[in-house]
């Protein structure tokens, strides 16, 4: 066995076991900060997609095997000691350049082709991620002093950077997120590697000179990191929040999620619906209940709650109750914008989990109006969440869905199908254009098990003023045609929309604004 250094190899001390777990620990870790950062830096610009995050953890994935490659090679031909330092100097100044190369690309991309997620994932997280990840093998070679402690030394150490990993994990995932905006874990994330990285230069090799030269470049890349414009007025825990106020409304308020319209609210005047599918939910139930008639309503997300408002001011003594996992913002709605009504209650909660705690026959309408990015969350869009919300609905209880899909309509036919597939009486609400086929928006999915109210349905959108058509019966059923009931099992839902994921649709139908 090998107990002593071969020539050629170094001939200072192996490195301490407690410097070296710090070190894993903290380049392991920081790998997992960086990915976990990257999903909501690109949020704003890509939207929160399966295929978004799948494409942000390959590329972390890839970053890791490249780096750990790379720096194995690096530490048979180099002093592993002497690249320590500049490797995580580097780290840290590539963390720093995260956040003006993602918000600079970020705007110019905005809306284009679905390969720019792999792009922009790349260029948030593959080069410092391998750097980091160079770190492990390095400091291996340096404390593996003897081939006899290969597997001691190998194992205790991957063992500490996974440690590292689960930390990093859970502290972001439950403690960061919730109190500090993404911006400032990044720029703290860099500074900190910084700082290690020019102890390790000093401590090992006293290059005083080496640390001068390259403060300018630390500098530098620090205030571009701080500088980076951004685009979120409040970070919540799920999106990039704001609202904007209507130029042509003084009264007239927007509430963007990652730069989509989500809602607009009327402060002066909540009967004013300025969105089309909120017209149409506004009709399918003014079909379904007599005029003033109060009635009890469960809202599955809650935007700015202009349906909640828009109930409670046209149908006196109404009841609601919003089902919104992002408390960040309810509590923007609530100070941008205006409480929400008398006689409606909010639960931070997931929308499923709300929704099975909830009594049966307690609602005579539930509106579907979450989103995750563009896509109504998989989990509430399956079979057997729509069997729950048939549950929870009195006899004569209302479904109303909003959907966004364009051609060829895939998951609104598998969203139709699916509802269709739980209750007896379903139609759909959109313009005509886009039941055609002939481009994309908003669909209104009504369903009830008894007869939908067709000819009241169709009669309260006339007197909106809004050209919407309503398909139903055999039109609705060649329409679904073979679309497959989404499952629990089997609900690709993001598959379904992705190819127009990333285009301009919002949850309003509507083109997101630019915002000043």
């Amino acid at each position: 066995m090998l107990t002593e250094p071969r020539d050629g190899e170094r001939d200072e001390p192996a490195m301490p076991p407690g410097v070296a777990g710090a070190l894993v620990f903290l380049s392991s870790g920081a790998v997992l900060v960086l990915e976990l950062s990257a999903l909501r830096l690109l949020a704003p610009y890509l939207g929160l997609t399966l295929e978004m995050s799948t494409a942000v953890i390959g590329v972390a994935l890839a970053a890791i095997a490249f780096g750990t490659w790379a720096g194995g090679r690096a530490a048979d031909f180099m002093d592993p000691g002497g690249a320590l330092g500049p490797l995580l100097l580097a780290s840290g100044i590539m963390t720093w350049s995260v956040l003006p190369a993602v918000r600079g690309v970020g705007e110019f991309s905005r809306g284009q082709d679905v390969g720019l997620v792999m792009l922009m994932a790349m260029l948030t997280l593959f080069v410092p991620a391998a750097l980091l990840s160079a770190v492990t093998p390095m400091v291996i070679k340096l404390e593996l002093r003897s081939l006899e402690r290969t597997g001691s030394v190998v194992g205790r150490l991957s063992a500490i950077g996974t440690l590292g990993a689960l930390v990093a994990t859970f502290g972001t995932g439950f403690v960061l997120f919730a109190f500090v905006p993404t911006s400032r874990i990044i720029v703290a994330l860099g500074a900190l590697l910084v700082v290690v990285g020019a102890t390790v230069l000093l401590t090992r090799r006293r290059r005083v000179a080496a640390v001068a030269a390259v403060s300018a470049v630390v500098l530098a890349a620090g205030a571009s990191a701080l500088l980076a414009p951004d685009p979120c007025a409040v970070e919540t825990r799920y999106h990039c929040a704001s609202v904007v106020a209507d130029p042509q409304r003084p009264s007239g308020r927007t509430l963007l999620l990652d730069r989509l319209r989500h809602s607009y609210v009327d402060t002066d005047d909540p009967r004013n619906l300025e969105f089309d599918y909120a017209r149409a939910v506004a009709a399918g139930v003014d079909a379904a209940f007599a005029p003033d008639e109060p009635i009890k309503v469960l809202h599955l997300g809650a935007g700015g709650m202009t349906l909640p408002r828009y109930f409670a001011a046209t149908r006196p003594g109404s009841t609601g109750l919003v089902l919104e996992i992002d408390a960040g913002v309810v509590s923007l709605v609530r100070d941008q914008i205006a409480p929400e009504p008398d006689g409606v209650q909010v639960q931070i909660t997931d929308a499923r989990l709300g929704l099975s705690r909830e009594p049966a026959g307690a609602y005579d309408v539930v509106v579907g109006d979450a989103f995750g990015s563009v896509a109504v969350p998989w989990h509430l869009a399956t079979r057997e969440a729509v069997a729950d919300i048939s549950r929870v609905l009195a006899p004569g209880g209302l479904y109303a869905l909003n959907v966004i899909d364009r051609p060829p309509l895939a998951l609104l036919r598998a969203e139709v199908a699916t509802i269709a597939d739980v209750f007896a009486s379903v139609a759909v609400v959109s313009e005509p254009d886009v039941l055609a086929g002939n481009g994309g928006g908003n669909a209104v999915v009504l369903a009830s098990q008894d007869p939908l109210a067709l000819e009241q349905l169709s009669a309260s959108l006339n007197r909106r003023d809004r050209r919407l058509a309503v398909l139903s019966g055999d039109e609705l059923r060649a329409f679904v045609g073979d679309a497959a009931v989404l499952t629990d099992d089997l609900a690709p839902v993001d598959q379904l929309l992705t190819p127009y994921a990333l285009g301009p649709s919002s949850p309003s139908g509507s083109p997101p604004p630019a915002l000043s």
